[in-house]
């Protein structure tokens, strides 16, 4: 799944720069020109030239192309590992976030939970603690979604349309019905930007397509879309078209069971106002 950064900015961080310098630094010493460089790791040079500039984001198979190529033992994917702990995002999801991060719009459908760009930080934590990850994965999972929500309170923010089961708004949190509360008039507050629609699927749909499992599909600068799906163990990325073009179906299923954006957002309040 690639990104695509604006043109003229950097997608990545501190470390990011770090390793994209460290990465022209190490194809200089070895001799080769980014044509040469690319021929041998089977990229672009267009790409070799992407990462190196930072413009696009280093991922883990073109770091283990490059460490193979230059034989580094292993150096650039444990440099992605330690910048990836750094970001609060594990290695295997540096991909999607960058694609998040590059995103003129999201569309993310969630039958369980609060989608994360939407969550507090007090509902993060309570959903994760029902996890088997440990007090340490816990905080940084919870940085990285924190942080990753910027992108819709940014100076020129993506647009998000959020599609989500109405039992998201009615699943309590054990005896943390305060909690629920303060979560639901945030997702109300956010409801509200211009650039943001959070739709409803009502307890009237049934069954319906999607159920078994939320999606984000992220629409890229250059057209294209990539997208995200949830596991108990890790995500899984999808760029073809194929791939896309079967959720793109299931997503125009779940919108087209969900309430107007009016209607949603009048029981969203609703249901806040219950949990208090």
């Amino acid at each position: 799944m690639g990104v695509h950064g604006a043109k003229g900015e950097s997608v990545g961080g501190s470390w990011w720069d770090f390793i994209a310098g460290e990465l022209r630094q190490a194809r200089v010493r070895a001799g080769f020109s980014q044509e040469e460089l690319a021929r041998r790791i089977n990229y672009s040079p267009s790409h070799v030239s992407g990462v190196e500039t930072g413009q696009r984001p280093p991922k883990i198979d073109y770091l283990t192309a490059m460490d193979q190529a230059l034989e580094t033992g292993g150096l650039f994917l444990r440099m992605l590992h330690h910048a990836s702990l750094i970001d609060g995002a594990p290695p295997w999801m540096r991909a999607w976030v960058d694609d998040e991060r590059a995103a003129s719009m999201l569309r993310w459908y969630e039958p369980a939970y609060v989608p994360g760009i939407l969550q507090t930080e007090a509902y993060a934590r309570m959903t994760l603690a029902e996890s088997l990850m440990s007090a340490e994965e816990i905080d940084r999972c919870v940085t990285s979604r924190l942080g990753r929500q910027a992108i819709i309170t940014r100076e020129h923010p993506c647009r998000l349309v959020a599609v989500i089961d109405v039992m998201v708004l009615r699943r309590p949190l054990a005896a943390h019905a305060g909690l629920m509360g303060q979560q639901l008039a945030h997702m109300v507050k956010m409801a509200v930007l211009p650039h943001v629609q959070i739709l409803v699927i009502p307890e009237e749909a049934g069954l319906y397509p999607a159920l078994q499992g939320g999606f984000i599909m992220a629409s890229l600068t250059d057209g294209s879309v990539a997208a995200y799906l949830d596991h108990q163990i890790r995500a899984q990325m999808m760029h073809q078209s194929e791939d896309i073009g079967a959720l793109e179906a299931h997503w125009e299923a779940v919108r087209g069971e969900a309430l107007s954006r009016r209607q949603s957002l009048d029981l969203i309040k609703e249901a806040a106002s219950s949990w208090i």
